[in-house]
């Protein structure tokens, strides 16, 4: 039995096959610029934690989140550093941080839980955690703020 028709890709074929950079600007930003953002946002991070700005905290690391393609090591540097405020965070001050963060953060927020839920194992976090900060991001936030994650092409 012939099985090398399996092998053909078919859409290299296609003139109006849809392509990934087609669906959003990618990132203007170097990925050296990037990375290095990350690593400052990191520093600053930590700073306003160790004052225990919680929303600050979280402020700083959803702003400019690095997204599309070259910047891997910029996003998982970005997703410890939120994954490090949401643990260190207790379950009670929760809805206030999640409150004081503009629509915009709160959408960046909500792709960064589903980007922990995807780890094997959840990585370093509770699961817990992460299901704890999605109930209380979509009571406050609403389905819409679900529904802009899953639509948005800018995967974090």
């Amino acid at each position: 039995m012939d099985n090398a028709f399996r092998k053909i890709d078919i859409d290299a074929f296609d003139e109006d096959v849809l392509q990934e950079s087609e669906l959003y600007e990618p990132d203007p930003r170097d990925p050296a610029q990037v990375l290095d953002e990350s690593k400052q946002r990191q520093v600053a991070v930590r700073g306003a934690l160790a004052k225990g700005d919680i929303r600050g905290a979280l402020a700083i690391s959803l702003e400019n989140a690095p997204f599309g393609p070259n910047v891997e090591e910029a996003k998982t540097l970005t997703l410890q550093t939120i994954l490090s405020i949401l643990n260190s965070t207790k379950s009670t001050e929760v809805s206030a941080v999640v409150k004081a963060l503009t629509q915009d953060e709160q959408d960046t927020l909500m792709k960064y839980l589903y980007k922990g839920m995807a780890m094997p194992g959840w990585g370093d976090i509770s699961g817990s955690v992460l299901l704890g900060w999605h109930e209380k991001l979509t009571e406050v936030a609403g389905t819409g703020c679900i529904v802009r994650t899953m639509t948005d092409r800018r995967t974090v």
